[in-house]
């Protein structure tokens, strides 16, 4: 019996996804099917809609066997860090043999050719790069511009969500020299970024349902689920950015309180340059959204700005994320929870992974190292100001991190 891994950070669960493991079984044949999912923070930093166990239900009642966390410190990361995270994850528990993923393309081959040039980096690819970065393009659009001279004929958009993440993918297993077999399963239905009304029998994006969600229109949103994540969507609360601006808010005067600029150049993403706007704007009152505005400019993509934001808050140093990183990005497997026909798949994971599995957070001192250890707690912390907000929106209280349940159906 085959085991599929799957890096997604279902923000929600909804038919797209469900297509996915549909498509992957059919490959595959009978198979379990393990997601390493983002925690409370997703890539683009920005918190999940609703919380990780939450989000793990949903995706166990859809036919995930099992829901494994990625770490809040590369869950939040680049798409090279999340990507390799994600891989770095499943090489060494030491059970999965195809790693599935979504993308525009849906040819393995084209992204691979992508991915091979990325990982041996050839000096007029990187010359062009530097160009590109030099004229004042993103990093993202300068590597796409730097690439679409490789594919002059075909059809490959290189700046694609799903393709960028697919191509890091496979370079992460390129690099890795890993068994794990990749499987690209063709994106149908709305781009990633679209939020207008999807045609009929066309599946909705992520974005437009949670566009939907945002604007009380839960019968769209609910149109778009599997039916049993329906009705957990309907009983729980949906979380955005600027829930969080009172807690942003409040970690820059703490930071600044000694007047000095160059005290948010430490954090993960957060460069000279944006440091150095972000200490003469303090004071300049914004919600979440409205500070990542504030400090956007040609070179820096949102969603870098709202990452450097986010882990200012959540306390996460580009020190922190580069001795991680060092340490093959992952120090445990924590698990979210999983389905009760599928137990024999953990009794393997207890069998043949380099990783410790964390199931019960009272252990974990006893399976982990110092670096593991101080790993967790950031999730933790991480996942404690989500569930303060969640509480301070709603007055409903969450199991916090050392009383939460592995969730089991």
């Amino acid at each position: 019996m085959k085991t599929i891994g799957i890096i997604a950070e279902y923000n929600p669960f909804h038919n797209g996804h469900l297509y996915q493991l549909q498509k992957l079984r059919a490959q595959a044949g009978d198979s379990f099917i393990i997601a390493a999912m983002s925690g409370d923070f997703v890539q683009r930093g920005k918190p999940a809609i609703y919380d990780k166990y939450t989000r793990a239900r949903m995706a166990l009642s859809a036919g995930v066997d099992l829901v494994l966390e990625l770490p809040v410190c590369f869950a939040t990361s680049s798409a090279e860090d999340f990507a390799s995270c994600g891989v770095a994850l499943f090489d060494r528990l030491g059970v999965v043999d195809m790693l599935g993923f979504g993308s525009e393309s849906g040819d393995c081959g084209e992204l691979s050719r992508a991915a091979d040039l990325l990982k041996e980096e050839p000096e007029d690819f990187s010359r062009r790069l530097q160009e590109c970065l030099r004229e004042g393009m993103p990093f993202p659009k300068a590597r796409a511009a730097a690439l679409k001279p490789y594919f002059p004929q075909q059809g490959l958009s290189l700046s694609a969500p799903n393709n960028i993440l697919a191509i890091e993918y496979l370079k992460a297993l390129k690099r890795r020299g890993s068994a794990i077999t990749p499987v690209a399963v063709r994106r149908t239905g709305q781009g990633y970024h679209e939020t207008g009304p999807a045609g009929v029998g066309v599946a909705a994006s992520a974005s437009a349902i949670r566009k939907a969600i945002r604007e009380n229109n839960f019968s769209m949103a609910k149109s778009q689920v599997p039916t049993a994540v329906s009705r957990i969507l309907a009983d729980s609360v949906p979380i955005f950015s600027d829930d969080f601006t009172a807690l942003l808010n409040a970690r820059l005067l703490e930071l600044s309180k000694n007047g000095k600029e160059d005290v948010f150049a430490c954090y993960a993403d957060m460069s000279p340059e944006l440091a150095s706007r972000l200490g003469r704007q303090v004071l300049n009152w914004s919600t979440f959204s409205g500070r990542v505005m504030q400090l956007k400019t040609r070179s820096y993509t949102y969603t870098r700005i709202s990452r450097a934001l986010l882990h200012l808050m959540l306390g996460i140093t580009s020190g922190q994320a580069l001795h991680y990183k060092d340490q093959d990005y992952v120090r445990y497997a924590r698990v979210l929870g999983f389905r009760r026909q599928s137990a024999v798949l953990l009794k393997q994971l207890k069998r043949r992974s380099h990783l410790p599995l964390v199931t019960k957070t009272a252990d974990a001192h006893k399976i982990l190292d110092a670096d593991g250890l101080a790993m967790l707690q950031m999730d933790f912390h991480a996942s404690h100001l989500y569930q303060s907000v969640v509480f301070a929106k709603s007055g409903q209280g969450l199991p916090n991190e050392y009383t939460s349940s592995v969730v089991v159906i």
